[in-house]
């Protein structure tokens, strides 16, 4: 069954109710398996549509636009930068942001005229917003409001990602920080994704009462993006097996901890694609042309998957540019992409970390039908995750 008609019937799927989806079996023909990242490895046609728009950032994590403008946030200094004529300048600091190994500053969203900003603190994660004054190029940050607190941080999966659906709710993404158990406890934020009025409130519609939890059973998602249909896909990063792609169902249970990637256990939703941890590690994601883009850290490439073939991938910019940690459709129809080689894991070069705008019209990506979601089974633990 090809990807869409697969996700057609699980979709159709009772709301609660989480149907199996096989793994590898004795009759299907043996994954095919990605060799590593290297620059000769993308013959995609991308290098020539790529550009560098700005450099020497100090670990980016996110990308959301205003009024056509980027913002730009970084993990360690907090700070909110804004790329307007190809010129960096600072807009603002967020507070109190502060974190060790992956916490401090982390996903940014805009909306009506709101700058939304997800940050560790201490022991805990929270959400806040302020105004955005200014005009574009001299855009400034306002009166701070914390919409939502009390998820718990620590040094490492802290989640972080936001971003406003089609439903106009906004969306986050939560790790576990580092409490297995907290990703199937429905009282905990943790471990999640989250939907939320732009109030932080309890918005109408989620899928258990006076919650705003989304679904659960998640280690460290780090991606949100819909495709046109109003589909919700989430990256997430496994520990040692497999790193996944889901197809996110209100009230579904992805099964962290006790499974990883594909499972085949009815309890619990399974991934469209999954991948070993070397070769991914997927950060932020866009869906645009059909396709979903990952930004992949460890894996240094950007990974695109056919919406109509969610068992296909193509490998694009592999180990050109180093780690890549998030992806954006910018208004004028290109990808933006993040690279993230000064967060403490890289190996920087001397104009890291940089911003690269990608223009999907200039490439059009061959089939590729051999790199299966359920590739690589048996392939030997490579070692931790990012």
């Amino acid at each position: 069954m090809n990807g869409r008609r697969r996700l057609a019937a699980w979709t159709a799927a009772a709301a609660f109710t989480v149907p199996t989806m096989a793994g590898c079996t004795a009759g299907e023909p043996e994954p095919q398996v990605s060799s590593p990242a290297s620059p000769e490895a993308d013959a995609t046609g991308v290098e020539g549509a790529q550009e560098v728009l700005a450099a020497g950032l100090d670990a980016p994590w996110s990308i959301a636009f205003h009024d056509g403008t980027a913002l730009i946030s970084e993990r360690d200094s907090a700070r909110i930068l804004e790329l307007s004529g190809g010129t960096l300048r600072e807009a603002g600091t967020i507070g109190n942001a502060a974190g060790q190994g992956e916490g401090g500053l982390l996903g940014i969203a805009v909306r009506d005229g709101f700058l939304y900003s997800y940050l560790t603190a201490g022991g805990e994660s929270r959400i806040e917003r302020r105004t955005l004054t200014g005009s574009p190029g001299s855009l400034g940050l306002g009166q701070v409001e914390t919409i939502l607190d009390g998820i718990e941080a620590g040094p490492i999966h802290n989640g972080g990602r936001m971003a406003f659906g089609p439903d106009g709710a906004l969306y986050a993404t939560t790790g576990d920080a580092g409490d297995r158990a907290s990703a199937q406890d429905l009282q905990s934020l943790n471990g999640k994704i989250l939907r939320l009025a732009p109030d932080g409130s309890v918005p109408e519609g989620n899928p258990f009462p006076g919650s705003l939890v989304y679904s659960y059973g998640h280690r460290n998602p780090q991606g949100l993006a819909w495709d046109a249909g109003g589909t919700l896909y989430a990256s997430e990063f496994g520990q040692n097996t497999w790193d996944e792609l889901n197809v996110i169902l209100p009230g579904g249970n992805y099964g962290w901890p006790e499974v990883e990637g594909i499972a085949g256990e009815s309890r619990y939703l399974d991934p469209v694609q999954q991948w070993v941890p070397a070769d991914a590690s997927p950060s932020g994601i866009a869906v645009t042309g059909g396709s979903v883009f990952i930004a992949n850290l460890r894996g240094e490439r950007l990974r695109e998957v056919p919406l109509d073939a969610l068992e296909s991938s193509t490998e694009h910019l592999a180990g050109r540019h180093g780690r890549l940690r998030d992806v954006v459709n910018a208004p004028d129809g290109s990808l933006w992409i993040l690279t993230n080689n000064t967060d403490g894991r890289g190996d920087p070069g001397p104009d890291d970390d940089q911003v690269l705008r990608l223009d999907p019209a200039q490439w059009i990506s061959p089939s590729v039908e051999g790199v299966h979601s359920r590739r690589g089974c048996g392939i030997p633990d490579p070692g931790p995750g990012s």
